[in-house]
């Protein structure tokens, strides 16, 4: 079985995105949006193959795509779309597969189903995208607390922003997680900057053979 990860973040617009595209560049792997809402601007889709350099082949097609930059079950709503949560199921590639959900573990992608129960459901191992700013301790833990609570496999935190050493080591301490690595805010973001920084604050070894 070919390594497959879920990237979650403790909210939106942390950076998930970006980490998502270093990583897939990383593992030469395959990227996958299962829920894409909001269309009018480049999609997550398509900021990681700009910045992962990947081809069209290594990004699958979004299983929903919503108009509405909102929570699915609004953004569907809005658009007259029915999620099905059963069917949303990772397909199987020949490369690495990275999964990026939308915006935290308890986004509602319907009026009954959070991300977070797709994700027990798939038992994929999951990294949590972290920012380092002011209140990400709280955040992150009750992340954490998300996941076990549904037995969701936890590989470990990555952090993205500006170096804030204790509260780095103290969501390892007190969430009983790995620490992966923090990538740095990069401008101009490039996708050389991005594999570069990447490849400087993470171990590959440390996301290869996560099968599930």
């Amino acid at each position: 079985m070919k390594t497959r990860i879920v990237v979650t973040g403790t909210d939106t617009g942390i950076g998930k995105t970006i980490f998502s595209a270093a990583l897939t560049d990383a593992l030469d792997g395959c990227y996958w949006k299962p829920v894409q809402s909001g269309l009018d601007e480049e999609t997550d889709s398509e900021t990681v193959a700009r910045l992962g350099r990947l081809s069209s082949d290594r990004v699958l097609p979004e299983a929903y795509r919503l108009a509405i930059p909102a929570s699915p079950h609004l953004a569907a709503r809005i658009d007259g779309v029915t999620i099905d949560p059963e069917h949303l199921s990772p397909q199987a590639v020949e490369r690495p597969l990275v999964i990026e959900g939308a915006g935290g573990l308890l986004v509602p992608l319907t009026e009954h189903t959070v991300f977070a129960d797709v994700f027990a459901r798939w038992q994929i191992p999951v990294v949590v995208c972290a920012r380092t700013g002011l209140g990400t301790i709280n955040h992150t833990l009750l992340s954490l607390e998300a996941l076990r609570r549904r037995a969701i496999p936890v590989l470990g935190v990555a952090f993205i922003g500006d170096a804030q050493e204790d509260s780095e080591a103290i969501i390892a301490r007190l969430g009983g997680v790995r620490r992966l690595g923090r990538l740095p805010r990069l401008d101009p973001l490039t996708p050389d900057r991005l594999r570069h920084a990447f490849a400087e604050n993470f171990k590959i070894a440390d996301f290869r053979g996560m099968p599930a």
